[in-house]
């Protein structure tokens, strides 16, 4: 990817811009949906609606670290389509930056609450 220095500013061009975020949230829609995929296959064949039911479909570790990855990448995808929002639409810098900034510390806090709900069942 051709990046060109023009004056104190640079210019980005190329085909490529923007490539790996688009990728990265094409993939991380596929965790979702795997993801979703495998709690209705659970949900028909178990048919447990319950607490008891959901309580021991999380108790296994695999499901925890599956839905770990879920939440991961929901967040992550999450991440890539606001910061585009802000970048498309909010123009002065400061105010972008903080918005950048909330939404970064915003989406973490819920990683972190997501951790914290997985390993205590």
């Amino acid at each position: 990817m051709p990046i060109y220095q023009i004056g104190p500013k640079r210019l980005v061009v190329g085909a490529h811009y923007g490539l790996k975020e688009w990728i990265i949230q094409r993939v991380t829609a596929i965790v979702m949906v795997v993801f979703t995929i495998v709690l209705l296959a659970d949900y028909c064949i178990t048919g447990s609606a319950t607490y008891e039911g959901w309580a021991a479909l999380f108790s296994n570790q695999f499901m925890k670290l599956l839905t770990l990855l879920f939440f991961i990448s929901l967040f992550y995808h999450a991440w890539i389509g606001i910061r585009d929002i802000w970048m498309d639409y909010i123009k002065p810098v400061s105010i972008r930056l903080t918005l950048q900034v909330l939404t970064v510390l915003y989406l973490v806090a819920c990683a972190a609450y997501a951790v914290q709900i997985l390993w205590k069942v």
